[in-house]
């Protein structure tokens, strides 16, 4: 039955002696028949566009048979275009996983076929052209064939431009050693090696014949260890036929060091022949007898495979900004009452007193005028910015996302934090820095004057634990209530940590007290709880020099009133220094904000009093 394909041969053949020593058996590479592998050429594993195409591999009682089948790539079609004029005569394969029986290949896995310009046996041939000039496949037959009868190596096809160039010689001289030749000699060898034994043929050696063969054994052993701090991909050396890492031979190599002694040779020597396999023989000695042949067995029969996988991509388009907890902001900006004027002036009566009371008259007194107190107070606008560049290469380099977008985003948002941050409790920045935003136009609540803010002290004994702090802040926040004046059911703004030692908070019994934020809130007659990071370790002095750390501030932020006139609102303005070649960005915003209500926020503020 034919097969569709752009030209077939024998990947390997049977019973054949290689030039490496090896033979592969029948049926050595059976559980593979049917199997696809990339057809790849001459070895090189290093650029994706030196895969070809693929194969189909065949097994037969001879050998593997090849069915290859070229794809549309620039090298997959100059390739084909080579073979179908007898350019390239030639098929090499590169297999790993090798189970040996002293010479003999019993097993493998063959990962690729390659397309060589000359293979290691000189009868690698196509025997009869198999493709013709057209546009599409060709059904063919089996009499003509690739053949290769040579060894599995890592780069099985011969790379040597000398020995290349010797076998086009002795090609065009008719010096080629016919198939039967080869076959004879081969088979000759083949029988006087299975008639000795290993002690036969090692007594054949010279004593410098020996201590070569100790020289290799000991750089095997040598690269084995130096792998072992290496990642898996570099662990190639593999007496059993996998690849190997350096060339013995090669004068380069450092070669000072202490050969393995004649005993530790004769011992790998016999547990290469009850195990079949010189690689596993060594790898056991170098782990005291531990095999660990398993953990030098390359993954992949394609170097650097992962060059072929797709590329990575960023989980939602765009990269995540690490950040605090940013959710308390739009609780702020979204709470405040806004006016569309930036200058805001307040005034007051107060009729607290008791100048201001109603009076009782008697008979014939004279009446006496009220008395009450008027308060005034103005705030006027102040202008926060953010400001950002970018070259404007950078600009058009970035393609898998809009950078400009992105960046304006985070400049918002960070204004944002930071007016939000300004209007609880300041920027924090000392009076004389110049990036200061003034308190005197954006008033923070925790700092504002006692006719607006309440400091409601929380009196702990400096000793006290975290559940000490907790319960006098929850009966701070509930005594408090009686001075608040503001608007509506107001909420709390507070660390995770102080929110955390409240819910934390047990009877006797060992039963929480709050198990749940509503009822936490509820107990403190606020309507919610949110924490907010900026607070944390916040502290000021009073007037009497006593140090107070910030707690929560329970507040209505409809009471809280932001400004801006015309123009004054957020604003994004983009400008390019043609000087510079860069893009520069500003947002910025000119606004005030105050409390408008006396007594309208609580500030729950530490206290350390005595034992």
């Amino acid at each position: 039955m034919g097969r569709k394909y752009d030209f077939g041969g024998y990947a390997t053949k049977n019973d054949i002696r290689c030039s490496d020593g090896r033979t592969i058996r029948r049926d050595a590479f059976k559980e593979q028949d049917g199997a696809k592998v990339p057809l790849v050429w001459q070895h090189l594993h290093d650029d994706p566009s030196n895969v070809l195409g693929h194969a189909i591999l065949e097994n037969r009682n001879d050998g593997v048979y090849a069915y290859c089948t070229f794809n549309n790539s620039p090298k997959g079609t100059t390739t084909k275009s080579l073979v179908e004029h007898g350019d390239v005569v030639a098929l090499s394969i590169y297999a790993n996983q090798l189970k040996q029986q002293g010479g003999n290949v019993l097993h493998g896995c063959i990962r690729e076929v390659s397309v060589v310009l000359a293979g290691a046996n000189p009868g690698a041939l196509i025997d009869t052209p198999v493709l013709e000039h057209g546009d599409t496949y060709v059904e063919l037959e089996d009499e003509a064939t690739i053949y290769t009868d040579s060894a599995i190596e890592l780069y099985h096809a011969d790379k040597d431009d000398e020995d290349a160039d010797e076998t086009k010689e002795k090609k065009e001289e008719g010096n080629e050693p016919a198939p039967n030749t080869v076959n004879n000699n081969s088979n000759k060898e083949e029988k006087e090696m299975k008639e000795k034994t290993v002690k036969d043929v090692w007594e054949t050696l010279t004593e410098e014949q020996k201590q070569v063969v100790y020289f290799m054994i000991g750089q095997a052993v040598e690269d084995a260890q130096g792998n072992d701090d290496d990642d898996d991909d570099a662990k190639h050396y593999d007496f059993g036929g996998d690849a190997m890492k350096h060339n013995v031979f090669d004068n380069s190599i450092d070669t000072s060091f202490t050969p393995i002694t004649t005993e530790e040779f004769t011992q790998i020597m016999n547990d290469a022949k009850r195990l079949g396999s010189m690689s596993d023989a060594v790898m056991q000695h170098m782990d005291g007898g531990v095999l660990a042949h398993a953990d030098t067995q390359p993954q992949y029969g394609i170097e650097n495979i992962d060059y072929l996988f797709p590329e990575a991509r960023t989980l939602g388009g765009t990269p995540t900004f690490i950040r605090r907890d940013n959710g308390w902001v739009t609780k702020v900006m979204n709470g405040v009452h806004r006016s569309p004027f930036s200058r805001i002036k307040s005034v007051f009566a107060n009729i607290s007193e008791d100048e201001a009371r109603a009076k009782g008259y008697i008979k014939g007194n004279m009446k006496r005028d009220e008395v009450f107190t008027l308060l005034k107070r103005t705030t006027s606008a102040t202008t926060v910015y953010k400001k950002q560049k970018m070259d404007r290469d950078d600009v058009v380099d970035i393609t898998d996302f809009d950078v400009v977008a992105w960046l304006k985003t985070e400049m918002r948002s960070m204004l944002d934090e930071e007016i939000a941050r300004a209007i609880l409790i300041s920027d924090g920045r000392s009076a004389s820095d110049d990036d200061k935003i003034n308190e005197v136009n954006i008033r923070p609540i925790w700092k504002d004057e006692d006719l607006y803010t309440i400091k409601q002290a929380v009196t702990v004994a400096a000793n006290a634990d975290d559940d000490d702090v907790a319960k006098a802040m929850i009966k701070a926040a509930v005594k408090g209530r009686k001075n608040y004046k503001g608007s509506g059911n107001p909420t709390l703004f507070t660390t995770e940590d102080e929110l955390t030692n409240m819910l934390l908070l047990e009877d006797n019994q060992g039963h929480r007290l709050y198990d749940s934020l509503e009822k936490l809130a509820t107990a403190m007659r606020v309507r919610e709880i949110v924490t907010v990071p900026s607070m944390e370790n916040q502290t000021r002095t009073d007037a009497a020099g006593t140090t107070r750390t910030l707690l929560g501030i329970i507040v209505n932020l409809d009471d809280y009133n932001v400004g801006a006139d015309k123009g004054g609102a957020v604003n994004m303005f983009d400008d390019f220094d043609i000087d510079y070649n860069q893009q520069k960005y500003l947002i910025e915003t000119r606004c005030s904000g105050a409390l408008v209500k006396p007594y309208s926020a609580i500030a729950l503020e530490k206290v350390v009093g005595n034992n």
